[in-house]
């Protein structure tokens, strides 16, 4: 199954345990073992979650001898930033426009209580 990388950046940070994993290697490059620890998991479980990263390109895992280093790759963050600032900027121009008619609508009740007080 053919995935776009929002959709798969998306599908991965859906599970807690695998924002947990980024967040730990957002701190640097570690070992699947270090990465494991703090999981009540098999290591057979942190690995299928690993795979998911991998797959969508927020891990890079290396070898180096007996270790095998793991290490965060901020691009697709990126483009996930990138798509929810395009959001933002909606929904801070739809709160602009909210903010400037509750404005003109406190203006009218104020002159109409003037008004009424003649």
């Amino acid at each position: 199954m053919t995935t776009d990388p929002l959709s798969a950046t998306f599908a991965a940070l859906a599970d807690p345990t695998r924002r947990a994993i980024l967040a730990r290697l957002a701190t640097g490059e570690t070992s699947v073992t270090e990465l494991a620890a703090p999981f009540r998991m098999s290591m057979p479980a942190v690995s299928k979650h690993l795979k998911v990263l991998e797959h969508a390109g927020l891990i890079a895992r290396s070898r180096e001898a007996q270790w095998r280093p793991c290490r965060l790759e901020a691009g697709p963050l990126r483009d996930v930033a990138q798509w929810v600032d395009d959001y933002r900027q909606f929904w801070e121009q739809s709160f602009d426009r909210l903010e400037h008619y509750l404005k003109e609508l406190q203006k009218e009740k104020k002159h109409g209580r003037k008004k009424r007080k003649r």
